[in-house]
C-alpha cells in the first residue's frame, strides 16, 4: 500500500484527491523539489528544503512549513512506504480559489502534496554515457524558480526522446543554458566550466554539489557561460540532475563529444560524488 501526504495528512495514494480549483492544477501556480533517497535516507535534503522556500519567495508563495518541519513529514513518508532507494517528489502551490488569475484577495492555505518513487540509480547511462541533441531555449527568464510551468522543458525532453536521445542542451542563441532536465558542464583542458547561476538556469543542487567538490579536491572549475563553438570543441560533456546524478554525454547531434566515451573528469567526478553520497546516506549496495 503506498501513502501520499496530502495538505500536511497521510492518506492511501488511492484516496488522495485535489481540488478542480487548485490553482496548481488550473495555472502551474506553484513549486516544487525532488530529493534522492538512497538506503531510506534523504541526500541533501536541507538544500533541497532551503531552495524550496526560496523558490516559493520569489513567486509570493510562502511555504508553511520550516525545514525541519518538512524533513520530519518526509522522513516519515520514506518509512510508511518503505523506501530504500528513490525519490521523493513535493509540490506546493497557491492553493484553491475560485479560477482568476490575480493573486486570491482572502487568505488561503497552500497546497501541499508529495510522493515517493522507488527507483534505481541509473548506472548503465552514468558508465556509458548517453546521447543528446541541441534545441533552442525558448522558455520563460525566471528558470531560476523551480516551477510547476515545465512545457518548455517538456517539449525539449520530448525532442530528445523522439530523436533517440537522454538529454536536449538548451541554448539562447549561441550561449548553452542547461539541459531540458539538468544543468549541463563541459571540460576542457582538464577545466570544468558551467553556466552561471542566472535567472536563465535552475541552480541545481547536484550541480552545487560537484562544484564543492572541484574546489575541495583542486579540481580547475568556472561557473562562465560557454558558447556553441566552446560545446562542440570540448573533451568531455557532462549533464548533472538529482535523477541523473552525474552523467556522461557521449554524442550531440551526430557528433562524438571527445574521444566519445567517457572522460576522467567526468569519472573522477562521479567517484567523489558517490563518495559524498555514502558519507551522508551510507554504503550504497
Amino acid at each position: 500500500m503506498e501513502y501520499v501526504i496530502v495538505n500536511g495528512e497521510f492518506v492511501e495514494r488511492s484516496q488522495a484527491k485535489v481540488d478542480i480549483e487548485d490553482r496548481g492544477f488550473q495555472f502551474g501556480d506553484g513549486v516544487y523539489e525532488v530529493i534522492r533517497v538512497y538506503n531510506g535516507k534523504m541526500f541533501t535534503a536541507d538544500e533541497h528544503l532551503e531552495r524550496l522556500h526560496v523558490s516559493g519567495e520569489k513567486i509570493g508563495l510562502k511555504i508553511p512549513y520550516s525545514v525541519e518541519e518538512l524533513k520530519v513529514q518526509l522522513a516519515e513518508l520514506i518509512i510508511k512506504n518503505d523506501l530504500k532507494l528513490g525519490t521523493i517528489y513535493m509540490q506546493f502551490t497557491r492553493g484553491v480559489s475560485p479560477r482568476n488569475h490575480p493573486f486570491p484577495a482572502e487568505t488561503i492555505a497552500p497546497g501541499f502534496t508529495a510522493n515517493i518513487k522507488h527507483v534505481g540509480r541509473p548506472s548503465e547511462n552514468m558508465d556509458n554515457g548517453v546521447k543528446a541533441l541541441l534545441k533552442e531555449d525558448v522558455r520563460w527568464l525566471l528558470c531560476d524558480v523551480k516551477s510547476l510551468n515545465l512545457l518548455g522543458n517538456l517539449l525539449a525532453k520530448q525532442k530528445a526522446v523522439a530523436a533517440g536521445c537522454f538529454e536536449a542542451i538548451q541554448h539562447r542563441g549561441e550561449t548553452v543554458t542547461e539541459g531540458s532536465a539538468s544543468n549541463i558542464s563541459i571540460v576542457k583542458d582538464g577545466k570544468v566550466f558551467t553556466h552561471p547561476a542566472t535567472n536563465l538556469i535552475l541552480n541545481g543542487i547536484t550541480r552545487r554539489v560537484f562544484l564543492d567538490l572541484c574546489e575541495r579536491n583542486q579540481i580547475p572549475f568556472a561557473e562562465e557561460a560557454f558558447t556553441l563553438t566552446d560545446l562542440s570543441e570540448a573533451d568531455e560533456v557532462f549533464l548533472s540532475s538529482t535523477t541523473a546524478e552525474i552523467m556522461p554525454i557521449i554524442q550531440i547531434n551526430d557528433k562524438p563529444v571527445g574521444a566519445g566515451a567517457s572522460g576522467p573528469v567526468t569519472k573522477k567526478l562521479q567517484e567523489l560524488f558517490q563518495q559524498e553520497i555514502e558519507e551522508q546516506c551510507g554504503k550504497i549496495m
